[in-house]
């Protein structure tokens, strides 16, 4: 799959086949581990699959996917990302695929420009203004697709 679309997120790659009987090892990318339970919806390389069994292994899952028989099919897939759909519970969540590329504005209407990148920091992730601005996500007030208002402290952006 060359992107996921807008709808779909990324939440773990597929690494080596595990054993004969097309399981794979995932790395997920994700903190919801609820993201390999049976019955989950992937999007694999453009291919709709389904969780059907899955349990832990040394940081990593081991994943029995519908579709997957045998090794060889298992081994075509490495390296190959997993998608899924946005969970209900997540609907005021930031996600990095809205945010680069989205104008910030200030609440008073001041523009700062667009999101060049999102940078993971310790205490909080921040946004990468396109002129090397930094903008830590918790002053982020009300995001819509392709725009993002910001109330950040006096002095923070110059």
């Amino acid at each position: 799959m060359s992107g996921a679309p807008a709808e779909r997120l990324e939440i773990g790659r597929i690494g080596r086949p595990h054993g004969v009987r097309g399981e794979v090892m995932v790395t997920l990318t994700t903190d919801r581990a609820e993201r390999v339970a049976p019955g989950t919806q992937w999007w694999v390389d453009d291919r709709e699959m389904v969780v059907e069994a899955s349990r832990p292994h040394q940081g990593r899952y081991i994943v029995r996917l519908s579709g997957l028989d045998d090794r060889g099919a298992a081994a075509a897939l490495t390296g190959t990302r997993v998608y899924a759909a946005p969970m209900a519970s997540e609907p005021d969540t930031l996600w990095v695929h809205e945010l680069i590329g989205a104008s910030v504005v200030g609440r008073d209407g001041r523009d700062y420009g667009r999101v060049a990148a999102v940078e993971a920091n310790p205490a909080h992730d921040l946004l990468v203004l396109g002129d090397g601005g930094l903008v830590p996500v918790v002053f982020v007030v009300e995001h819509t697709r392709g725009r993002v208002i910001i109330d950040p402290p006096e002095g923070l952006l110059g």
